[in-house]
């Protein structure tokens, strides 16, 4: 999976609708092998980038857990702390 997208499901607060069009938007720049598409791949490019978008939200909002939200904050000071033992 591409680095850049993150873990959205079972946050609290949910995750919010510019973060689920950040993670499409990874996710079609991924696939498709371009961060920045030909102007004759835009309307697709951009219409990918919806429709993942609106895929991954409704699946959000399916899912179910029975495991307590997770803490934003808390799991980015533990990224945080993985990237400098990686990184050190």
């Amino acid at each position: 999976m591409c680095r850049n997208i993150r873990t959205l499901h079972n946050f609290e607060p949910p995750a919010t609708r510019d973060e689920v069009h950040a993670a499409a938007l990874q996710y079609v720049r991924k696939v498709s092998g371009t961060a920045k598409p030909s102007q004759a791949n835009q309307d697709a490019f951009d219409r990918a980038v919806l429709e993942v978008a609106e895929t991954t939200r409704r699946l959000l909002e399916e899912l179910t857990t029975s495991a307590p939200p997770k803490d934003r904050d808390v799991e980015a000071a533990k990224a945080r702390a993985r990237a400098a033992v990686r990184y050190a």
